[in-house]
């Protein structure tokens, strides 16, 4: 079996795809550094990552398939799932070798895992989206902590920027240690703290600090509470719905919730 190693980034994973091609072979597997060889590998090549390898491939993919297709396959890293890499890989060798671009038989098991993933990737950012509670600091930063499954804070930007227009906000990844800020009417921009244990919110439920919450959100919080119990029939509760319409593991960044 030949087995490719890469450094787990998607331009490792292009890289791999060009050194392929270059040296005229198709690896069974792709292996991220550090993780164990599976069984009877017989031959083993290390991939140089490299932008230029990386950028080569990504503008033969650009000529080849349409913008929904890209996405798909940009969408599909973000899930982060540790059985992509081999058959995003194959996805991708497949486009090249087909005359028509390929990319869209979804008979072929590669394209069908690929296109799958993209879709649970999909499903989350939507959820996000509906999920995401803010928080309102006094000094009128509204803050929102998560903790997705899939790394899909880089697909949902847009949105809270149109929706905060105005407004300066921080939208936090709990789970990766990374945000997004944007401060009154700029742009948003990736931020990340050194020091986590010294940040004025909770990781573990998403909570303000009390000194830095403002009188009002603390207000609209209990308020929100209020309202999310009266209107709760409990002859109709069902919990099994409930979870399916929302999974606990959004529970504990939710102010109805806390």
């Amino acid at each position: 079996m030949l087995v490719y190693i890469f450094d787990r980034t998607l331009d490792g994973l292009l890289s791999a795809v060009f050194d392929a091609y270059f040296r005229r072979q198709q690896p069974e597997m792709l292996v991220g550094e550090g993780d164990q060889l599976p069984l009877f590998s017989e031959e083993v090549y290390h991939v140089a990552t490299t932008e230029e390898k990386a950028r080569r491939v990504w503008a033969g993919l650009e000529k080849r398939l349409k913008a929904e297709a890209l996405k798909l396959i940009a969408v599909s890293w973000l899930s982060e799932e540790k059985d992509l890499p081999t058959p995003l890989f194959h996805y991708i060798y497949k486009v090249f070798q087909s005359k028509g671009g390929g990319g869209y038989d979804f008979t072929d098991t590669d394209v069908l895992h690929v296109t799958n993933t993209a879709r649970r990737v999909m499903h989350e950012q939507l959820r996000m989206k509906q999920f995401v509670r803010f928080q309102k600091a006094k000094d009128g930063t509204y803050l929102g902590v998560v903790k997705p499954d899939h790394d899909v804070l880089p697909l949902v930007i847009d949105h809270f920027q149109d929706r905060f227009r105005d407004q300066p906000w921080l939208l936090y990844d709990a789970r990766r240690k990374y945000g997004y800020y944007k401060g009154g009417d700029g742009i948003p921009i990736r931020v990340t703290f050194e020091d986590t244990s010294s940040l004025p919110f909770s990781l573990d439920d998403g909570r303000l600090s009390e000194e830095l919450l403002s009188d009002n959100d603390r207000l609209f919080q209990e308020l929100w509470r209020t309202y999310f119990k009266a209107i709760c029939i409990r002859e109709r509760i069902n919990p099994r719905k409930q979870l399916k319409d929302m999974p606990r593991r959004y529970w504990k960044y939710m102010t109805e919730k806390q």
